[in-house]
């Protein structure tokens, strides 16, 4: 049983998609940073490495969508940093794939993430090695831009997720040329690093410039919703890719085999489990949301202003994961029918 036989807008979404005004504004950029950073062909790299991604694959993407659904609060240039940021994300995805997943090269894996480690905020007054191919380029210049003053207490904790995904793709690597295929229980953590999920609060952060209370941010209702905030993200995306991931590119590292494996049933039966078990935790979400998350608020004494900061992250978050849901069912990257979205 093929996974395009099921329809992905099964996936449940309870938020109506929001689309960012500024979208048409990436339209016309959106090659311009991926070129100049060597992504995208019609860049001459001086390594003379080929581009990631041709026009035409590029275009497909649909990156400017998936920022543009994703934030659809932010200002224009929040916008475009989180854009960049996207496009990166996706080429080190594309590149680590074509390199690494599809030739098994285990040990190269390891060398360039390495490399990559030494350009994550490196200690004050050392200096990150020159770029020497467009993903190394890329997160040179996004550690740039990425911690404005409003948002530098993020550099540590965006940092730590960057390093928790870049790995995660030499673990997701070892399992698939050892055909070990990670037991569930194992999994939903591990995908949040796979995912980059832990970056996702982040972009919330970035586009409504609200902040969830200290008061109650480390608490164990708050760290729940953001647990199943960042669960949705990556294994609903599991779903989506499944079948470039697991026939396009032999990774075992997919929730519709884990589920399988780990419950001992067939493909025909594990894909709706799966599907299952994305709803349930986007129905965590919000029964945290709605019914555990207004008695915390009491009880922590927050007040009137920091409420609202509350109810606009929350808002923001709602609305990153409708964009979310809207790509991973009508992008061409995901999608194998056709289907429509507000642009």
């Amino acid at each position: 049983m093929s996974v395009r036989a099921v329809e992905v807008p099964l996936l449940w979404m309870p938020y109506a998609l929001r689309v960012n005004p500024h979208l048409s504004a990436l339209h016309r950029e959106s090659e311009s940073w991926a070129r100049s950073m060597g992504m995208l062909e019609g860049h001459q790299d001086p390594s003379n490495r080929p581009a990631i991604w041709t026009r035409d694959a590029f275009r497909a993407m649909t990156v400017d969508q998936l920022t543009a659904w994703t934030l659809p609060d932010a200002s224009l240039a929040d916008l475009r940093l989180n854009h960049r940021f996207n496009i990166w994300a996706l080429a080190w995805d594309d590149h680590f794939a074509s390199a690494f997943k599809r030739t098994g090269d285990l040990a190269g894996a390891h060398s360039f993430t390495l490399r990559l480690h030494a350009f994550l905020g490196p200690e004050r007054g050392a200096r990150a090695p020159e770029p020497a191919n467009a993903v190394e380029r890329g997160l040179a210049d996004l550690q740039q831009q990425l911690f404005p003053p409003r948002l530098a207490h993020w550099r540590t904790e965006f940092n730590r997720a960057l390093a928790r995904y870049i790995d995660a793709g030499v673990e997701e690597l070892a399992n698939s040329r050892s055909g070990r295929i990670p037991h569930l229980i194992d999994y939903a953590p591990f995908r949040r690093e796979s995912f980059a999920a832990y970056t996702a609060p982040y972009s919330v952060e970035l586009a409504t410039g609200a902040r969830i209370p200290e008061q109650i941010r480390h608490t164990r209702t708050v760290r729940a919703l953001l647990d199943a905030f960042m669960d949705f993200m990556g294994l609903a995306n599991d779903i989506a890719s499944y079948e470039r991931e697991v026939h396009e590119e032999k990774d075992v590292n997919n929730l519709v085999l884990v589920v399988g494996t780990s419950l001992g049933i067939s493909l025909r039966d594990a894909v709706p489990a799966a599907l299952n078990l994305v709803n349930a935790r986007l129905r965590d979400f919000e029964h945290l949301r709605r019914s555990e998350l207004p008695p915390l608020v009491r009880r922590s004494g927050l007040d009137r202003d920091e409420r609202a900061e509350l109810e606009t992250w929350l808002r923001g978050a709602c609305g990153f994961l409708s964009g979310l849901h809207a790509w991973y069912t009508g992008a061409p990257r995901y999608a194998s029918g056709d289907a429509s979205f507000p642009e």
